[in-house]
């Protein structure tokens, strides 16, 4: 949500004249003495006149406590998830991250930890990310994971553009309802390498219509790139004959959502050539929308076509388990007409982070967060059918997320919510093709952390819109 916040309210916090003004006004001439200059302006000298920006309209500087205070009114205005009955999902997800995540990352060790370009002296960083990419391998049960991607939305365009190298073809197909980020990062990598981006619609029970797929296939078709869960929070059952249409002619790409694996299929059980995911629902937290990681899993054959950076273990001189980088594919290491990315960094320190919840959690406990997920999601769906409010896809299999379309308008939806501290999830709006004003579409996502008061909250707020 954005606040109404003028830049003139700062005087009514600091009304008294910066005491540094002075001394600021002293070190200004010192500088310009120094570069004899008259004035500030002669250093931008060769910007013509005519495009320089006059002002930005910002206030008078201030010192490092008076920024402090209107930065702290500034966060006073958030509300967390914590503050309010949050059924908010739609690709950023409230998770419970143990304690012992934020304990091992932030260790000086991890925490000042970058990307390791000098591997001899950078064992530990190695070490970890070796251990996430082991963790989320077996996760996916994909032969490779390279160490991190920055979010699921460069991890779709860069398999895009891999599914390009591999097969000569430039048209990549997708789901017609696919979030919005995502596809802006992916016209973004489809622009430059080229790409056509092919859309194809749900059937009736909200999952990828594989008529309208084999229709859609010819022999452009670089790839194909399907979700489960998918944009509607439905497990696509149609997902496992993807592979089976399309041919070893063609990549098929899979979109998963990490945490729901362990009730689910991983991507590697049905044939996905290449595997992508967000690691924010693996120990992350929501951090006000990032960083997160994006998680690139691929088959063996098509590692050297995989952008980023593998880790691998290896013995050293003296026979003693040692860790190096053994895939490096953008243009810095090596020759740039055979780089296959130019991603300069990864998200190492959220890696990490994901290593380590996977490690807290194991087997039992990522079925077992699984399993509370879908059942929690399914007493809100029965709370949703006792008020008969109408769920389009119901009878769709979901994990955690379900879709609910309110005969009432956005506006009067929002006030109803705001009442109850609310918020009911993500409403759809004309940019996913939901144009009627007298309704609202909901995507509501509940997590192992929405609890009876969140519920009886949802009670409360049907009552007024149903």
């Amino acid at each position: 949500m954005m606040w109404n916040f003028p830049l003139s309210n700062v005087k009514q916090f600091y009304p008294f004249k910066p005491y540094h003004d002075d001394i600021m006004s002293s070190d200004l001439s010192d500088l310009l003495n120094e570069l004899k200059i008259k004035s500030p302006d002669e250093l931008f000298a060769d910007i013509p006149d005519a495009i320089r920006t006059k002002t930005l309209g910002l206030p008078k500087g201030m010192d490092e406590d008076e920024i402090r205070r209107v930065a702290s009114a500034y966060a006073g205005m958030n509300k967390t998830v914590n503050q309010e009955h949050s059924f908010l999902g739609f690709g950023l997800y409230n998770h419970f991250v143990p304690a012992a995540v934020s304990n091992v990352i932030n260790r000086n060790e991890f925490l000042t930890a970058y990307t390791p370009y000098q591997a001899e002296i950078s064992q530990g960083i190695m070490q970890a990310l070796f251990e996430y990419q082991s963790l989320a391998a077996e996760l996916f049960q994909m032969d490779a994971v390279n160490s991190s991607m920055y979010d699921v939305s460069t991890s779709l365009g860069e398999a895009a553009r891999m599914a390009k190298i591999i097969t000569g073809k430039n048209e990549f197909i997708v789901p017609k309802y696919l979030s919005k980020n995502k596809r802006a990062v992916l016209d973004n990598y489809a622009r430059g390498a080229e790409i056509k981006v092919k859309e194809i619609d749900f059937d009736e029970k909200g999952m990828i219509d594989l008529e309208r797929l084999k229709e859609a296939l010819n022999e452009n078709t670089s790839g194909v790139y399907v979700e489960y869960p998918n944009m509607f929070g439905i497990i696509d059952t149609n997902v496992p004959r993807v592979k089976e249409i399309i041919g070893e002619e063609r990549i098929f790409v899979a979109g998963v959502n990490p945490i729901s694996l362990g009730v689910l299929a991983p991507p590697g059980k049905f044939g996905a050539d290449i595997a992508i995911g967000d690691g924010q629902v693996l120990g992350l937290g929501l951090n006000f929308g990032g960083p997160v990681v994006g998680i690139f899993a691929t088959k063996e054959q098509y590692i050297r076509k995989m952008p980023g950076k593998i880790m691998g273990i290896t013995k050293d001189h003296n026979g003693k388990v040692a860790f190096s980088m053994i895939l490096q594919t953008r243009e810095q290491h090596i020759r740039r007409e055979r780089a296959v990315t130019n991603m300069t960094s990864n998200q190492a320190l959220m890696a990490v982070a994901s290593a380590v919840y996977l490690s807290l959690m194991g087997d039992s406990g990522l079925k077992k967060i699984g399993e509370i997920n879908m059942g929690r999601t399914k007493e809100l769906m029965d709370i949703v059918k006792e008020f008969s409010v109408t769920m389009p896809y119901d009878g769709s299999p979901v994990f955690n997320e379900f879709l609910i379309r309110l005969k009432e308008s956005k506006t009067f939806v929002c006030r109803i919510a705001k009442k109850y501290n609310l918020v009911p999830g993500y409403a759809l709006g004309k940019n996913y093709g939901y144009n009627d004003r007298n309704q609202t579409n909901i995507v509501v996502n509940v997590t192992e952390r929405n609890t009876n008061d969140d519920f009886n909250a949802y009670k409360e707020f049907l009552r007024e819109v149903a």
